[in-house]
Order: C-alpha cells, then structure tokens, then sequence
C-alpha cells in the first residue's frame, strides 16, 4: 500500500508549482510509459495494477516499482478513468536553443498556445511528420502538464520542446518564417522551400503583433465553408502536411 506521503507527493505533481519544484512530471498509459523508458528521459517510479504488471517491459533497477489498487490509482491518476499504469518522470534539464539547428530542416513555432490539450496535438502532429524540434513562446503552456502529456501519447519522448523569448530569436535567425494567418499567401501557392519555421499563435488572438511584423512569408489555409476560424492544432497538421508533400 502507498503510505499518505507517498499519494500526497504524487498528487502534488497535478500542479505547474509542484512539478517546477520537484522536477518531476507524470506521465500515464503503458503505451506510453513503455515510450519514455526506451527514450533519454529518465523515470523515477511507476506504480501499476497488479494485472498490468505483465505488459511491462524488462526495467533498470534503479526504476522504483509499487504495486497499487484501484483506490489508490485513483486517488493519484489526474485521469477521470485512470489507466492502470501511472510513472513519475523527471524533467530533463533546461537547456537553450541552438539556433543552428534551425538550418536544412522545419521547425515549428507556438506563439501563446494556452490549451494544453491542443499542445499536446501538435507535439503528436510533429513526431508524425517528423519535426523534430518545437519552439514555444514563454507564455505557451507547460510541456509538463498532466493534459498535454496525456494528448502527445508518448511523442514527447520523441520531440524537443524550447520556450525562448520568441522576438529575440526571431530577429537572429537565418531561415525563412512563415506565419499562419488569416490574410497572407494561400497554402496552395505557398513554396515551402527546404528549410524554415512555421509561427501559429495562440486559440483567440492569433499570432501576437511583435511577432506577426518578424514573419517573412505570411501563409492562409483557405476558407472554403462558413466556420469562423480553424482550431490551432489542426491547422498545425494541415501545415505540416503540406510541407512535407513538398518535399
């Protein structure tokens, strides 16, 4: 059984503060947990149902494993209807951008996003089409919320994430940025080139004003029927789409 310490630290990871101090997120579902011990990140512990303990796979001793019930899955799952198997993961340490790395490839970039569930989308979206690196505003929701977790489905494992101030980066680098916006270039017409970063802004506001007057090449998904606007993680797929049959 799980001493009330023990749910009570688990349980604090739920909140941003907890996790910052602690340097621990978590992470549910075998699928990915498996995905995120064949990765770099390293895992602290994992606590799972006696009926899942068969799915997992051959793990470093240094891994802590403890065998829970249903009520106490429960207390310390963030899911409505937890999924047997709950790991606790340490956050890797920050590190900055190099803007080299921005060269020869596509990155994506996310000015605002706040839903955690839509960042979550567009890590998974990237790890599909093989973006390998994500750089986010320093007012994007955190990488490590339980939500946006849950919604890359074990991408994270796969993608880096950066928050860097996002006008300073942009006033330094050497590739084209194109920017998804209601009024630029159509999709259809857009030459994507074989390098660049591509800006989608936040749910409301769109893609700030600071950042809008830094982008190069303005790009519009084109409006055929009547809705007002598309959500920012589906217009990220539809971009990333394109890219990638250009090249």
């Amino acid at each position: 059984m799980l001493s009330k310490s023990q749910i009570g630290f688990i349980k604090s990871l739920h909140q941003k503060k907890y996790r910052k101090e602690n340097g621990i997120f978590i992470i549910e579902g075998i699928k990915s947990i498996v995905e995120f011990i064949e990765s770099s990140y390293q895992i602290h512990s994992i606590y799972y149902l006696a009926q899942y303990q068969s799915l997992l796979p051959n793990l470093p001793a240094n891994i802590k494993l403890f065998e829970v019930n249903n009520a106490e899955l429960d207390k310390i799952s963030t899911l409505q209807t937890p999924q047997g198997v709950l790991a606790l993961v340490h956050i890797p340490k920050s590190h900055s951008l190099d803007i080299s790395s921005l060269k020869g490839s596509f990155s994506l970039v996310l000015d605002g996003v706040q839903d955690p569930g839509n960042l979550g989308t567009i890590i998974r979206t990237a790890d599909w089409f093989g973006f390998k690196q994500i750089v986010c505003s320093n007012n994007t929701v955190e990488i490590y919320n339980p939500k946006t977790v849950q919604a890359t489905m074990g991408s994270l494992s796969r993608v880096n994430v950066y928050y860097e101030d996002l006008p300073t980066l942009l006033k330094d680098i050497k590739v084209p940025v194109f920017g998804a916006v209601l009024n630029g270039t159509s999709l259809y017409e857009t030459k994507w080139g074989k390098e660049g970063i591509v800006i989608l802004g936040n749910e409301g506001q769109g893609i700030s004003p600071e950042i809008i007057n830094l982008i190069t090449n303005p790009v519009t998904i084109p409006r055929v029927g009547g809705a007002e606007s598309l959500n920012v993680a589906i217009s990220a797929a539809i971009l990333c789409a394109d890219i990638c049959r250009n090249f």
